[in-house]
């Protein structure tokens, strides 16, 4: 299926795989629509890719509403934009235990839930989350479980609201701006014990991340399917 004049609309587009995204479906002719929580890396990307963009906050339904309130319609969807507390179960309030929830699970599920009316007769949805669904990296189990619960609703909804598509995007440890942040100490740390941890022995990239996303935008016949770009990370 090609891109071109379709309406792509990326929750989480200002930076990072979801960026990435937008360059690539610009390149094909898309008409791109950001959307996230900082008005600085939007404006930048939306200028970069020739798109437009609106600032959203997931975990709330007014802002959600507000934001597909303005568009004509949506021909692919696509949602990373998430912030969230991880650890352990001994450690983490509740409050923090409960955040890839709050922002994770259910930001995508209200973005959908309001995207719904305005969704093409076929169009496709791809949720993110994690390959720590199917393989704990360490002691994070609400984390694990909400990437698993993300799955889960993939499948729900690929149900629910076919002929559209739903699909899920299940990276694993991405070289990107999500690390970029991180001190260089962990970040290399983190870095190495993955790279052991995996098939092909290395992080992955976004851009490799981005093939998935394009993949399920475009393959007609995918849906309620989880792809895990990681690496071979849950094999191992």
């Amino acid at each position: 299926m090609s891109l071109a004049g379709k309406h792509v609309v990326i929750i989480g587009g200002g930076s990072g795989i979801g960026r990435e995204v937008a360059r690539r479906a610009a390149g094909e002719g898309a008409k791109v629509h950001l959307g996230g929580r900082t008005p600085e890396k939007l404006s930048t990307a939306a200028k970069e890719v020739g798109g437009t963009w609106q600032v959203v906050d997931t975990t709330d339904q007014d802002s959600l509403a507000a934001f597909f309130g303005a568009l004509d319609r949506v021909d692919h969807l696509f949602t990373p934009g998430a912030s969230y507390t991880v650890g352990p179960l001994r450690e983490l309030s509740d409050s923090d235990a409960a955040s890839p929830f709050v922002t994770k699970f259910w930001g995508q599920y209200h973005a959908v839930k309001h995207a719904v009316p305005k969704l093409a007769p076929d169009a496709s949805i791809v949720l993110m989350s994690g390959a720590a669904s199917v393989r704990p990296p360490g002691a994070a189990p609400a984390y694990v479980a909400c990437n698993a619960a993300v799955e889960g609703l993939g499948r729900g909804l690929a149900v629910e609201l076919a002929p559209v598509r739903v699909n899920v995007v299940a990276p694993g440890t991405i070289d990107g701006d999500l690390w970029a942040g991180r001190p260089a100490a962990v970040r290399e740390a983190s870095f190495d014990q993955y790279s052991r941890d995996t098939l092909l022995r290395r992080v992955g990239k976004e851009s490799e991340v981005a093939d998935a996303v394009l993949y399920l935008f475009g393959s007609t016949y995918t849906t309620g399917s989880t792809l895990y770009p990681d690496g071979g990370y849950a094999l191992r």
